[in-house]
This record gives structure tokens, C-alpha cells and sequence, in this order.
């Protein structure tokens, strides 16, 4: 269950099949809106709905004397139409069809991603409240700070899926644009109404404004929250391959019955899974950057961006939603060691606790700058001596000027790093 991801969903829409149904339907569209405009008769638009169809070998057949493969699909879907197929195509320059039904794409597979986003958001919701008070230590800069939850960073998790979900959101709209305006976008040989007839048709919004394509600023930013999706995966997936390392194992990605680890050391349980989300994430990354290059184009257009997005557009679609559906199997299967966590707490011999008795005697009347100096001086000695802090903290007759022995017993309870925990959870949806 972990390993298996054949991308029922989103292989599909990226197959070269889905790529040429979706210029067709685009065409028929446009016939459509021609009809009611009253350029093309409806027994001709019965005929060409009727026999429009192609054939992806005749197209790559074409294709290899054309050298244009838009031209090779609408040759061949005009082989299929017969004499109609004069019809085909009026007035639209292939990007009418070829930017529009890349939106229809887009707009499908960034659907796909966003059900992956919730997937991942209900788990991460679910443990976040299973584990609220499962007690780890915070660590900043790699090294023990205070005690905080499981649960906690978990949330955090969530907090930042939902705001992923909605960037997706955001993105998918900005890329749900339909164009059809001719060859440099002023509807020279086409009315303007039909973008509108067809943006309906198709479930889409009208441009309205355009070159000879969409501008590739649209694309860009689709390219880069999937970037950014992935970058946030990689940061939950780094925090277990963190955890997951033999001086702390608090937390361990699955690791399947007949898995093997190394050829050389059969002990080995790697984060292989959580390794793997963060190299592709570099990936995403870098596509968002090509997609970002795309942007400048030379006058009406060149075709510099096309052949780079034959290649992110895909790519980017389908690793993202490998990126989480791998993460969110790792997240359902997670193994958490809740007994290295007290051992790993206990570590510093309550150094952790440094804070709350620096804060009490501050309370207590003292400037911060002698309560840190006095706090410090004897979390030095515990580091150096390797030896128990309250106890030392007891022994130092200058602090015991100020706390008593119950205040100082009271500054080393677990619980006062959990007295706000349920308010924090009380803001989430």
C-alpha cells in the first residue's frame, strides 16, 4: 500500500490521448459557437460532431512531414470529418485550441492535487489531535530547547497543508482561461464572442486579453505553489528523517515486512521514502524556475516556453501528487516511540527547564540580566559537571534568597509547558 502509486488519476490526464481529446473538444467547441452565430450551418456541425475523431498513429504519421503537430491533428481530424472539415478551425491560430485545452488540463489535474491536499490535511488533523499531549523536546538550531507535542507540530503541519490548499485554489483559477483571438490576439478573423461562447462551454472564463497565447504568468504561478507544496512536504518529511536518526528515533517512517535497508547491512531501516519526497522537491522547485523563464516571450510569442512545458507541465503534475500521496502514507503508517521521547527529554538532566526558573525570578524582583547571569552560571556547571540542574539549582544559596525549595520543585513540572495547549487547539477548523 505504501509503495504501490500508479496514478490512476493523473496519469491520465497527461496521456498524449487526453492531450489531442481535449484540442478536439476545444474545436468542436468553437464550431458550436459558430453555428449559433450563424457561420456555420447546423447540418455541417451535425456531420463534423458526428465524424470527428483522430488517430494518433495517422497523427505522427503527418507529423513527420508537417513538422507542426497541431497541423497533423487537424489534418487527420479533417480525413475523418470529410468535406465539413473546411469548417474546422476558422479564424483560430492553433494556440486557440492548444492554450485552452492546456487550461482544461490544468484546471483537472489541479483538482486531483487539491483532493491529495485534503487527503493529507484529515490525517495530519488526526494525529495532531491523537498525539496533543504526547510529550518530545523542541529542539532550534538541532539542539534540545523546551518540551512541546508531538501534536503540536503536527498541527503546524496542518496549519500549513490548509494554507497550500488554498494557494491551489488560487492557482487553478488563475489558469481556467480560455483563448480564442487569433493568431496575435485581436480577434482579426474571429468574432469576439465566441471566446465568450466557448469559455462557457467549457466551464471556463474568458480572457478577454491575449497575445497569440495565454500569458505565461498564469502557468508560472500554477508551477510555483506546486513548488511551494512540495517544498512544504519536504520540510514535514526532513523533521521525520531528523527524528528518525538512531541517537533519537522518536519517529520512524513505515518499514514494510520484507523490506531490506542495504545490501551490505541488513540492520539498516532507511528513510527511503522521506528521502526521496525531498530530492524530488529540488525538482519542483527547479520546474517552478523554467516555468518562471517562460514568462518573457519575444513580441506576440516564440515558442521558447513549449518545449520546456512538454516537459514541467507534466512532470510537475504528476510528482506532486506522488509527493503527497507518498507523504500521506508515510503519515498514516508513522511509527512513534513515545519511550525515546521521555529518554531524549530527560537528556540535559532538566536544562530544559532553564527558562521557567529564570522567569520566576525575574517575578521575584530580580533585573533579567542578574536572574539570566544566575540561571546560566549553574546550567553551565550541570553541562560541564554532567550532573542533575535542580539539584544544583537548590545548592546555589543566592537563588535560594529567592525561590524556596517547593517554587523551585514547582519550575521543573513537565505540565507547565502543556497549560496552554488546548487553547491552541481551539483555533483550529
Amino acid at each position: 500500500m505504501i509503495e504501490r502509486y500508479t496514478l490512476p488519476e493523473m496519469g491520465k490526464v497527461w496521456r498524449e490521448e487526453t492531450k489531442f481529446q481535449k484540442w478536439l473538444d476545444v474545436e468542436l467547441a468553437v464550431c458550436e459557437a459558430q453555428t449559433e452565430l450563424g457561420n456555420i450551418p447546423k447540418k455541417s456541425l451535425e456531420m463534423i460532431k458526428k465524424n470527428a475523431k483522430f488517430n494518433i498513429k495517422r497523427i505522427k504519421e503527418i507529423e513527420t512531414k508537417t513538422r507542426h503537430d497541431f497541423i497533423a491533428f487537424l489534418t487527420n481530424v479533417a480525413e475523418n470529418v470529410g468535406e465539413e472539415g473546411r469548417y474546422l478551425h476558422l479564424g483560430l491560430t492553433s494556440y486557440d485550441a492548444e492554450d485552452t485545452a492546456l487550461s482544461l488540463l490544468l484546471r483537472e489535474s489541479g483538482e486531483i492535487i487539491l483532493k491529495s491536499l485534503n487527503r493529507l490535511s484529515k490525517v495530519l488533523k488526526r494525529k495532531a489531535i491523537e498525539h496533543k499531549k504526547t510529550v518530545l523536546i523542541g529542539r532550534t538550531h538541532g539542539v534540545h530547547a523546551e518540551p512541546t507535542t508531538l501534536g503540536l507540530k503536527f498541527l503546524l503541519w496542518y496549519e500549513e497543508t490548509k494554507r497550500n490548499i488554498e494557494r491551489m485554489k488560487r492557482a487553478i483559477e488563475n489558469v481556467s482561461y480560455a483563448k480564442v483571438s487569433g493568431a496575435v490576439g485581436n480577434f482579426a478573423h474571429i468574432d469576439p464572442r465566441i471566446e465568450e461562447i466557448v469559455s462557457k462551454k467549457l466551464n471556463l472564463k474568458p480572457v478577454r486579453i491575449s497575445s497569440q497565447i495565454l500569458d505565461r504568468d498564469r502557468h508560472a504561478e500554477y508551477l510555483s505553489t506546486l513548488a511551494i507544496i512540495s517544498s512544504s512536504v519536504e520540510k514535514f518529511a526532513t523533521e521525520i528523517r531528523n527524528l528518525q536518526r538512531t541517537e533519537i528515533l522518536e519517529l520512524e517512517e513505515p518499514f514494510m515486512q520484507k523490506q531490506k535497508g542495504s545490501s551490505a547491512m541488513p540492520h539498516k531501516r532507511n528513510p527511503i521514502l522521506c528521502e526521496r519526497i525531498c530530492g524530488l522537491a529540488r525538482l519542483m522547485r527547479s520546474n517552478g524556475l523554467a516555468a518562471m523563464q517562460n514568462i518573457a516571450l519575444w513580441n506576440e510569442r516564440d515558442i521558447t516556453h513549449s518545449s520546456v512545458e512538454r516537459v514541467i507541465l507534466p512532470d510537475s503534475n504528476i510528482i506532486a501528487d506522488y509527493i503527497l500521496n507518498k507523504f500521506t502514507a508515510v503519515m498514516e503508517n508513522l511509527v512513534i516511540y513515545k519511550e525515546n521521547m521521555l529518554r531524549n527529554l530527560q537528556k540535559t538532566k532538566g536544562l530544559i527547564f532553564s527558562e521557567v526558573v529564570l522567569l520566576k525570578l525575574i517575578y521575584k524582583g530580580l533585573k533579567r540580566e542578574e536572574a539570566y547571569n544566575l540561571v546560566q552560571r549553574n546550567a553551565l556547571k550541570s553541562w560541564k559537571e554532567s550532573s542533575d540542574f535542580k539539584q544544583i539549582i537548590k545548592k546555589d544559596k543566592e537563588i535560594k534568597k529567592y525561590l524556596s525549595e517547593k517554587e523551585i520543585d514547582e519550575s521543573f513540572d513537565i505540565h507547565y509547558f502543556l497549560k496552554n495547549i488546548d487553547e491552541i487547539y481551539g483555533h483550529i477548523e
